[in-house]
């Protein structure tokens, strides 16, 4: 799951497709899928408030 997240980091775009639901993961269950959403956002916030 931490590797999504990285690559969600360095891919933007492909974290915004997958929120929208037009792309999806193989393999990865509806409920990890919220949980990596989540995840990430946290980890944006977090990111966004240690840096001002």
């Amino acid at each position: 799951m931490l590797k999504i997240i990285q690559y969600f980091k360095e891919n933007p775009t492909m974290f915004q497709l997958l929120k929208e639901e037009k792309i999806s993961l193989i393999g990865v269950s509806e409920v990890e899928k919220v949980s990596i959403l989540e995840a990430f956002e946290e980890d944006v916030k977090q990111e966004s408030a240690f840096w001002g």
